[in-house]
């Protein structure tokens, strides 16, 4: 259990996971309000990793619901299991039989079969899905439901009922309620917006790109080996990227994949040339990349007016762009 805010951003930078003191207000607040977070911002920015640092840094097992279009009730709760239903039919039609041997009409028959159906509608029948298994865990847990803005508002509208009350109705069995409940973490890519009956029931959770300062800081911790200059050029070099206007905005994921594969190279510095043969893994369309290239261009050149400028006698501009395009 987190003690302060403090002790949150400790744990869960015992976790690997750097995180700034509102992260770490809200996760507190969750914890000791018992409400559920809507953790929203852009793809890759670690909304899903900080559910998972939390229950770590809990002790709590994860429970993961990743929706989708068309996600329905049956797949997120429960679903009966109908082949065992059907099997155990079979095994105990003797039973049947005997139970309905002396029935005076059709009608009789179904009622004396109608009032055995808790034999055959019963929890051992039931197939739990990640929102019944996170309703009945008799162990605190953590309910992930990531990116329910994929999800269709009517999956939506359910939800608040779930959130709310955190029991389920079974018709045929009854009322299945939390005993103990869930901490809850909601993620959307913000694809569209959430209703604001659902924002009402949850503490709300902007995660937006780190500053260049804390995402130097994550590097440092996910890539230990990196030089600290090369991670400052390829933090700098990523803000100036993401100010492009981009179909996929390269996130901190990127950032962390870019970094080890220039460690793969056996790159110290970041070079025009090194840099054009890298930008496929930071950037995930040939339109992003051609734009990238474009500003990467004005900016060699405008680096080498500047050397140029300073020292007409000594470098001439084709020596400049040799250098690292930050310098």
């Amino acid at each position: 259990m987190f003690k302060s805010v403090e002790d949150v951003v400790q744990q869960l930078s015992d976790q690997e996971y750097i995180c700034d003191k509102q992260i770490a207000t809200v996760v507190y607040l969750a914890q000791q309000l018992e409400k559920p977070v809507l953790v929203e911002g852009p793809a890759g920015v670690g909304k899903t990793e900080l559910a998972k640092v939390v229950s770590k840094a809990l002790g709590r097992e994860m429970i993961r619901l990743q929706c989708y279009e068309g996600l329905d009730e049956a797949k997120a709760l429960y679903e009966w299991e109908y082949s065992k239903q059907l099997l155990y039919t079979q095994i105990l039609k003797d039973k049947v039989s005997e139970t309905i041997a002396d029935s005076q009409s059709l009608s009789d028959a179904a009622d004396r079969v109608g009032r055995e159906d808790s034999v055959f509608f019963s929890s051992k029948f039931i197939v739990p899905r990640p929102l019944m298994q996170a309703i009945s865990s008799e162990k605190p847990a953590l309910l992930l439901i990531d990116e329910v803005d994929k999800s269709d508002p009517e999956f939506e509208a359910f939800l608040l009922e779930i959130l709310s009350d955190f029991q389920v109705t079974i018709p045929e069995i009854g009322t299945i309620k939390a005993t103990t409940q869930p901490l809850v973490f909601l993620t959307s890519n913000d694809a569209r917006e959430m209703s604001d009956a659902l924002k009402r029931r949850c503490l709300h959770l902007w995660i937006d790109y780190p500053s260049e300062e804390l995402e130097i800081q994550i590097l440092d911790r996910k890539v230990p080996n990196i030089d600290k200059r090369l991670a400052e050029e390829v933090v700098q070099l990523m803000n100036r990227i993401r100010e492009l206007d981009l179909k996929k905005t390269p996130s901190i994921s990127e950032t962390l994949d870019w970094a080890r594969a220039l460690l793969a190279l056996n790159a110290d510095e970041l070079e025009d040339q090194i840099v054009g043969d890298t930008l496929n893994v930071i950037l995930k369309y040939e339109g992003d990349v051609q734009k990238a290239q474009n500003e990467l261009s004005k900016l060699i050149q405008k680096k080498s007016a500047e050397a140029a400028a300073e020292k007409p006698q000594q470098a001439p501009a084709a020596e400049a762009t040799k250098k690292g395009i930050l310098h």
